[in-house]
């Protein structure tokens, strides 16, 4: 019997994906996702300048909903929590609200930190979620992260702290 396929996916961003991104980052439904819009910016474009970065658009049913990336730490300016060992890969996205009833967000922090795993030596997967982004918490502990603790990001203010070991 063959697996039903999800209806969420990640697709390659391209250039022409810009526009959207840039359309939902001024969404007020998306603005809590990376703090404010500057900063959001300012994380997609350096993804965006990386060759390791992985840039995803979220699809539902194919349909375009969000955007997802992911960034080797290193590679990130300014402090970081400790706990974040060299080799560990930041992931964040941020989408649209989901369709009503339907269990969206733990997927795509699964399916992110699986092409992680699957694409790059990354020692662990990391999250960094906002407090008062509480639903998507929940989604990464639904994908198999675990909280630390409440970091104090110098940009986005107090978040919640999530890793994930690589799998043996």
């Amino acid at each position: 019997m063959q697996a039903t396929p999800s209806p969420i996916e990640l697709r390659p961003a391209t250039a022409e994906d810009g526009f959207l991104i840039r359309r939902w980052l001024r969404d007020p439904s998306t603005q809590g996702c990376w703090g404010n819009r500057a900063s959001a910016e300012a994380e997609i474009t350096l993804a965006r300048l990386s060759e390791t970065a992985l840039r995803r658009i979220v699809t539902w049913e194919r349909r375009p909903i969000g955007y997802a990336q992911a960034i080797e730490v290193g590679l990130r300016a300014g402090a970081k929590p400790a706990e974040l060992l060299p080799g560990t890969w930041d992931t964040q996205f941020c989408i649209l609200p989901p369709p009503r009833g339907k269990p969206v967000l733990a997927a795509i922090p699964a399916l992110l930190a699986a092409e992680v795993f699957a694409s790059t030596l990354a020692v662990a997967c990391s999250g960094l979620v906002l407090l008062r982004q509480e639903m998507v918490v929940r989604a990464y502990e639904q994908a198999g992260f675990s909280w630390r603790r409440i970091w104090h990001d110098p940009l986005l203010g107090p978040a919640w702290l999530l890793l994930k070991p690589r799998p043996h």
